[in-house]
């Protein structure tokens, strides 16, 4: 949640510095922005996904299954 609200608050401050026709910092904004949001992409999939332990426990009992 915390990258996503500073997402936003970039987003916010990308929008105001281009009203300030200060088109530079408008993007780096805009760039730190998109940073964040990635980062708030990533780690939703990261909490979602299965962790490493838990999937090679399956993928052994798998093999078992498929020899016998």
């Amino acid at each position: 949640m915390f990258w996503m609200m500073l997402a936003g608050v970039c987003g916010g401050l990308a929008v105001f510095f281009v009203f300030q026709d200060d088109y530079e910092k408008a993007f780096v904004a805009a760039a730190g922005g998109a940073v964040c949001w990635f980062l708030s992409y990533r780690q939703h999939l990261k909490q979602s996904l299965p962790d490493e332990e838990d999937q090679s426990e399956e993928d052994e009992e798998s093999d078992d299954e498929v020899r016998s």
